[in-house]
C-alpha cells in the first residue's frame, strides 16, 4: 500500500471531496481562459488541482508530497496578503496581484484559495497520517516542476521564481545559475523544513 487509505478506512467526507472538486474545475476553467495554460505550473496551483485525487483515494503520500510542497510558501503568501490588507503595504511581494485593478475582482476572489488551502493540506495530512517517503517523491517531482517551468514559461510570467525572486526577473547572474540556485533553495529552505516540522509533529 503506497500511501493510501484502506477502502475500510475512509475518512474525509464526502461532502467535501465534491466541493473541493467542483471548486476546482471552475478556477481551472476560468484561469485557463485569462491567465492560459502555463499558470498551472505553479505550486500553489497544482497543488489545488493534486488535491483532488488525493482527497477522492484518500492518498496518504499525495497529499503529504503537496504539504511539503507549499505550505511554508502558502504562510508567506498570507503573511503578505494579510498585511497588505490591513496595513496599504506590500510585504515580500507573493500577494501584490491580489491588488492588481486590471485584473478582475472575480478572478482575484477565486485566489482566495491561498488563504485556506494551507489549513486544508493541514487537515487532511493530519487525518490520513503523514508519509515520510514523500519528501524523496516531492524532491523529484517538484525538481522536474522547476526544470519543466524554465523551459515553457516566459521571463516575464516568472512563475515557481525560476527567473527571479521579485516580481520582475532578476539580472544579478546568468539565468542558468540562478535557476540551479533555484533548484537547491527549494529543497533546503522549503520542501525540508516543511517535511522536518511534518514528521515532528504528525
Amino acid at each position: 500500500m503506497l500511501g493510501r487509505v484502506g477502502v475500510n478506512c475512509r475518512t474525509i467526507p464526502r461532502k467535501l471531496k465534491i466541493a473541493h472538486t467542483c471548486y476546482v474545475a471552475v478556477v481551472a476553467l476560468v484561469y485557463y481562459r485569462f491567465y492560459g495554460p502555463q499558470n498551472f505550473l505553479w505550486f500553489s496551483d497544482l497543488a489545488l488541482i493534486g488535491l483532488v485525487p488525493a482527497l477522492w483515494r484518500e492518498d496518504r503520500r499525495l497529499t503529504s508530497m503537496l504539504a511539503i510542497a507549499v505550505l511554508l510558501p502558502e504562510m508567506l503568501w498570507n503573511v503578505g496578503f494579510f498585511t497588505r490588507l490591513i496595513t496599504g503595504r506590500e510585504l515580500l511581494g507573493l500577494s501584490f496581484y491580489m491588488f492588481n485593478r486590471n485584473i478582475p475582482l472575480a478572478i482575484r476572489a477565486l485566489a482566495l484559495f491561498h488563504v485556506w488551502l494551507p489549513l486544508l493540506l493541514v487537515w487532511v495530512v493530519k487525518m490520513l497520517g503523514y508519509d515520510r517517503k514523500a519528501f524523496r517523491a516531492q524532491l523529484v517531482a517538484g525538481e522536474a516542476v522547476i526544470v519543466l517551468t524554465y523551459a515553457v514559461t516566459k521571463p516575464a510570467q516568472n512563475i515557481n521564481w525560476v527567473y527571479g525572486l521579485a516580481v520582475r526577473p532578476q539580472h544579478a547572474v546568468s539565468p542558468g545559475l540562478y535557476l540551479c540556485a533555484v533548484m537547491i533553495g527549494f529543497p533546503l529552505f522549503l520542501w525540508w523544513p516543511t517535511h522536518a516540522i511534518l514528521k515532528r509533529l504528525l
